[in-house]
């Protein structure tokens, strides 16, 4: 991947740098949608709003703009200053954080494609991953804009669309990461019959990450607060067959992040007999860390839904589907021949 090997330990270097950010921006998105801080700061602000406000003249004037947008007209009417603050800091971090990864990407990138140690296939990935980076920042601004006309939270699609993207460009780094670790040149688009199950499996992972946006941007974690059944049906009552694609409606979206989460851990057992049945040593740690996760997964949703979506189980659930992905993509790479 490098044309020149003593710039190896820089390049790791980089990209776990690179992983860690980006796992922090998630964490903290999640938590800025948890606490309903996403609207606080009502302009994009891409240049001008890299320091915080500095004094209270400052911060009144967002405030003021704040209290101009339906959710605080509808919802938040009754906030203090001060209480407006704490709400601001959330997203004014996650911002901020957006800002450090493009520099922390692209700076380091000119300075190895100026020295001319990265091959053409590693630039080319490395660039399609930096437009990536770019689109999330307009993606994240073009869903902040949905809640501050009519509505009082972001559109739970533009939400889905967000999040998404991030987990995109974190498997990228990780399976840039990984061939560099394993000296490989392995595809993710594998076009084969081979571990069927286990592409599958990734699918739905990734299906469950935007059905799980969808349950975050409807706060449909705090309807049907009862497992395994919700309230006494395994259907909700309140969804009728004609309104079964309508991801407006909390109760089927929550419906179908249940029943996805019932395939994924079906689909799991199914891998591991497969992979013990047939003695793939290779796989055995792999698997069985990813089997792990997938308990903790799980047992953290139940969690949210007895809790009545607590913010720290909430929160856990949402870091761990971060290790989900990570360990899937770390099978899945084992999986894959030389």
């Amino acid at each position: 991947m490098l044309k020149n090997k003593s710039y190896y330990i820089h390049f790791y270097s980089w990209l776990i740098g690179l992983i860690i950010l980006i796992v922090l921006i998630i964490i903290i998105g999640g938590l800025t949608r948890l606490t309903e801080s996403g609207l606080s700061i009502t302009e994009w602000e891409l240049f001008s709003g890299i320091f915080p406000p500095i004094n209270n003249d400052e911060w009144k004037r967002y405030f003021l703009l704040y209290k101009e947008i339906p959710q605080y007209l509808l919802l938040n009417n009754k906030i203090t200053l001060e209480e407006f603050k704490n709400i601001f800091l959330w997203e004014y971090f996650h911002r901020l954080l957006g800002r450090i990864i493009g520099l922390f990407f692209l700076l380091p990138f000119l300075f190895f494609l100026i020295k001319n140690i990265l091959k053409k296939d590693l630039i080319r990935k490395l660039t399609g991953v930096f437009v990536l980076i770019l689109i999330q920042g307009v993606v994240g601004w073009y869903m902040v804009k949905s809640g501050l006309v009519d509505n009082i939270s972001v559109s739970h699609y533009r939400l889905a669309v967000h999040l998404f993207l991030a987990f995109v460009i974190l498997s990228s780094l990780i399976w840039l990461l990984m061939n560099c670790i394993y000296i490989t040149k392995k595809s993710f688009f594998q076009l084969n019959s081979n571990y069927l199950s286990l592409k599958i499996l990734l699918i739905l992972i990734f299906t469950q990450i935007i059905i799980g946006a969808f349950v975050s941007g409807l706060d449909a974690g705090k309807i049907y607060q009862t497992w395994p059944l919700m309230n006494n049906t395994y259907f909700p009552s309140d969804v009728s067959i004609n309104d079964f694609f309508n991801f407006d409606n909390p109760s089927l979206v929550q419906f179908i992040h249940r029943n996805i989460a019932y395939l994924i851990f079906f689909l799991t057992i199914y891998l591991g007999f497969y992979i013990f049945k047939n003695k793939v040593k290779k796989l055995y740690y792999p698997y069985f860390i990813f089997f792990l996760i997938i308990i903790i997964q799980i047992a953290l949703g139940i969690s949210v839904l007895y809790s009545g979506a607590n913010l720290y189980f909430a929160s856990m659930h949402q870091i761990s589907s971060i290790f989900l992905i990570v360990l899937s993509l770390n099978l899945y790479h084992h999986s894959i021949r030389s």
